[in-house]
């Protein structure tokens, strides 16, 4: 255990001056909206501050604060950045891209540059392609959330690097093609998050092993193992499903500060759980309880597209169901090799309780820059 604690304080110094493990990704917010009595197109692109720093150097006196003072003298360029990076054409004709205003607006993850243009199209559109690069050359894990309004009804597309031309027909409903965009975005976010990844991790290392008599022993089976790992699944899914429904269709809310630090937290007590075992035959009550708060956290990419209520009953169940299969790809990928592993000598000692310690370094940081605004995680 001295050990662990050294490796703790270690990890905890090693870590403490990156910024990279943020867990809110990288997104932009794009509405374009077209009727059918108008060749121009009004839109709002919203653009996290922090992202246009690392392309624009928007903070000039390096003061590691960007004011509305310095965002707004650098107007021109952003617009100019932007649409760089957007193309717009309607019926096989680019439209023209023109400002129009900039504001400021807060997101659940800090300030965003609000961009508003109009796209003036030759004629009236039938349909709309939409051309999308913003950062994908620095942060290729960027998505641009686009929702795209005609005539009162609604579509949403997750703009990424292999994605990165969207087409639609105005006059065609495509609930298919929303929803099985957004079980891709849902795998892509299990798999980019980080502290849901090493939460559940954390769950399944003791999966494989039983508490006797203040001891870890090996379960005899693999059936015994599943089925431990089935209750953890299971409970982890249940829970996060209710918060994210919940959180997405705005019956509930929880400040993003909050969240992101209750999801820290859950990573360290279930890391810590391991070295020093409190919760040992009931680990699904552990993952239903921190569940509801990691479903907050799913639900933070869909809140803040901001998608009218039937866009976003496809756009959630798919992204609901991208989770769960990009979770279960992760117990695919442990369980058996844990299993295999769960006999031998170094198992217990440095699988099960250094991993755990290393896992609980990382939330810790996490937790500690959540909370009081680091910057760090």
């Amino acid at each position: 255990m001295r050990f662990c604690s050294l490796l703790m304080l270690g990890l905890l110094a090693a870590l403490a001056a990156p910024s990279a493990w943020a867990h809110k990704p990288s997104d932009s917010y794009l509405i374009v909206q077209a009727d059918s009595s108008s060749k121009v197109l009004a839109a709002q692109w919203d653009i996290a501050l922090r992202d246009l720093e690392v392309a624009l150097q928007l903070d000039a006196n390096r003061d590691g604060v960007i004011t509305w003072g310095e965002v707004r003298t650098r107007e021109a360029d952003l617009f100019a950045y932007a649409f760089t990076h957007l193309r717009i054409q309607a019926d096989g004709s680019t439209c023209r891209l023109a400002p129009d205003d900039l504001l400021i607006d807060d997101h659940s993850d800090g300030a965003y540059a609000v961009l508003k243009f109009k796209a003036d199209c030759a004629a009236v559109p039938r349909s709309i392609d939409v051309g999308y690069s913003l950062l994908f050359d620095i942060d290729p894990s960027h998505r641009g959330l686009l929702r795209l309004d005609f005539d009162g009804n609604s579509r949403s597309a997750v703009l990424s690097p292999d994605h990165a031309v969207q087409t639609f027909a105005l006059a065609e409903t495509s609930r298919l093609a929303t929803f099985l965009q957004f079980v891709e975005e849902g795998i892509h976010h299990i798999w980019i998050g980080y502290d849901h990844m090493l939460f559940l991790i954390s769950l399944l290392l003791p999966s494989v092993l039983l508490r006797r008599n203040g001891e870890w022993v090996p379960v005899g089976t693999l059936r015994s193992a599943l089925l431990s790992v089935l209750a953890i699944v299971t409970a982890f899914t249940v829970s996060h499903s209710i918060t994210l429904t919940l959180s997405a269709l705005g019956v509930i809310g929880l400040p993003s500060r909050l969240v992101e630090s209750g999801i820290a937290l859950s990573v360290l007590l279930a890391a810590l759980n391991n070295i020093w075992p409190q919760v040992t035959r009931r680990a699904w009550l552990l993952a239903f309880g921190f569940g509801l708060v990691h479903g907050f956290g799913f639900a933070s990419v869909l809140a803040d597209l901001g998608l009218p209520q039937g866009a976003l009953a496809w756009s959630l169940a798919g992204f609901n169901i991208g989770v769960e299969i990009g979770q279960l790809s992760v117990v695919l990928v442990v369980v058996p090799a844990i299993f295999l592993l769960r006999e031998r000598r170094f198992y217990r000692p440095l699988v099960l309780v250094s991993g755990s310690c290393v896992i609980a370094a990382v939330a810790g940081i996490w937790l500690m820059s959540r909370a009081l605004g680091f910057g760090l995680g």
